[in-house]
């Protein structure tokens, strides 16, 4: 098994440990603007739990019959920290092992981390804007609600807005940069192991 260089392998850890502060920080949301709610509304989410303003948005989402979101709903709040924190477990097997084939194993558990977390979020988002209570209060033929998965969106008189939080960026910019070190070791990098 060839070596990563030491330097590769301390970018890799230092990425891996930054990525432990998103369970304690919200990873992802979802904002909400309206003139009869200047400050806007914003959900929280975090890697174990919802936060923000839930109660709000659930009462205003009734009238168009979307469905409530209660964390019981997320099966992924069981596990996501879990997810995190094994990010962070193979980060540190890389800097110990230095050893390529680890590399990629971490790069790979991050690239279908992201690719489940796009997915499994859009679908969420999908259920919840498409589903909706055909007893509503308001009831409009052929309009969905669903948030959009990044960026802006208007749906009614709300501006909807969906971004990474602090803890999101925790994940992603060190995921991105660990993908890159994979990236350099096996495509770039010329010289002998330090």
């Amino acid at each position: 098994m060839k070596s990563i260089h030491k330097f590769s392998a301390w970018v890799v850890l230092i990425c891996g440990l930054s990525m432990i502060p998103s369970n304690f920080l919200p990873v992802w949301q979802i904002q909400l603007e309206a003139p009869q709610y200047p400050e806007g509304l914003k959900l929280e989410i975090w890697s174990h739990k919802l936060g923000g303003d839930v109660d709000k948005i659930n009462g205003l989402n009734h009238y168009i019959g979307m469905g409530l979101i209660k964390e019981e709903y997320f099966s992924e709040f069981k596990y996501m920290p879990y997810m995190i924190y094994a990010m962070a477990a193979l980060s540190i097997l890389v800097f110990i092992i230095r050893k390529r084939l680890f590399l990629w194993i971490n790069s790979l558990y991050l690239i279908l981390c992201g690719v489940w977390g796009v997915y499994d979020f859009w679908q969420w988002e999908y259920e919840y804007g498409h589903n909706l209570d055909p007893h509503a209060a308001i009831k409009i033929p052929g309009m969905v609600y669903q948030p959009p998965l990044f960026g802006w969106k208007q749906l009614l008189n709300f501006l909807a807005g969906s971004f990474p939080d602090i803890g999101g960026l925790l994940i992603i910019v060190p995921a991105f940069i660990i993908v890159f070190v994979l990236f350099y070791e096996q495509y770039l990098r010329k010289e002998k192991i330090a």
